[in-house]
């Protein structure tokens, strides 16, 4: 008959158990993987695949004891880390969202919303092209993997039974946000450039011919002048694209360094 024993069963579930708080964390808040028409229990089976691939070639971890309380506070910590490599994610995707924004305000297509399926609340309609322009580069270009990477070599960073991040790499976090600020600025700006040009010309002809209705001429203008801009500007689209998915990526090797 075969006899295992308390520590040996604590030993074989915190081998998986550890690892999988991280990733589901990270699944949990990163984009594709936690969005809103994912259902929970393929975000669950994705969690537990995942684990069951990488906990062989893990570094050693702790046993389980769900009662200890320094292993509840590890599990929080574990959860954080995940949490915090997918939020970056998050804040690279929010970047191309805030661009088209920008751009759809000053094109005058503000009030054109539509529904995001991943996120659950409304867009503009260039948010929207921008979203799904850059998740489909951020797939073909095996970008997901690229991220399910850096967090298989964050356990051997910071393995499960360490202290976790340090209080500097959190306040780093809030700052990134300056970082898609500019990144959206940037995006946006030929066409804020051009369209405040339009604006300006138009303020001229109002004063110069108040009989003339400038908002009637303006807004289809402004329009077909906002989607050539944005047709012109796609050339740059890769390049820009290359440079904030390596920052975003370089940040993440850089918040789970040793």
């Amino acid at each position: 008959m075969i006899e295992v024993s308390t520590p040996e069963i604590t030993a074989w579930v915190g081998r998986y158990m550890w690892p999988m708080f991280r990733i589901s964390g990270f699944l949990m808040a990163a984009p594709f993987f936690g969005a809103n028409f994912v259902p929970t229990r393929i975000r669950l089976l994705l969690a537990l695949v995942i684990t069951i691939v990488v906990a062989p070639i893990l570094p050693p971890v702790p046993r389980m004891d769900p009662l200890a309380m320094e292993h509840i506070l590890l599990i929080l910590n574990q959860t954080l880390i995940g949490v915090c490599l997918g939020f970056l994610l998050q804040i690279f995707m929010q970047l191309f969202v805030i661009s088209g924004q920008i751009i759809g305000m000053k094109m005058g297509l503000g009030f054109a919303m539509m529904n995001d399926p991943a996120n659950g609340v409304s867009v503009p309609v260039i948010s929207q092209f921008y979203l799904m322009m850059v998740t489909v580069m951020f797939l073909a270009s095996n970008g997901h993997l690229v991220a399910i990477e850096i967090l298989v070599e964050s356990f051997y960073t910071i393995p499960v039974n360490v202290k976790g991040l340090d209080v500097e790499d959190l306040h780093l976090i809030p700052l990134w946000g300056s970082w898609m600020m500019a990144g959206a600025l940037l995006m946006s700006l030929p066409a804020v450039v051009a369209l405040t040009i339009v604006n300006m010309a138009f303020g001229v002809m109002s004063r110069a011919a108040p009989q003339m209705n400038v908002f009637a001429l303006g807004f289809p203008v402004a329009l077909i002048l906002g989607l050539f801009v944005m047709w012109v500007t796609q050339i740059n689209m890769l390049a820009l694209y290359q440079t904030f998915v390596a920052d975003t990526l370089q940040f993440m090797r850089l918040l789970v360094k040793a």
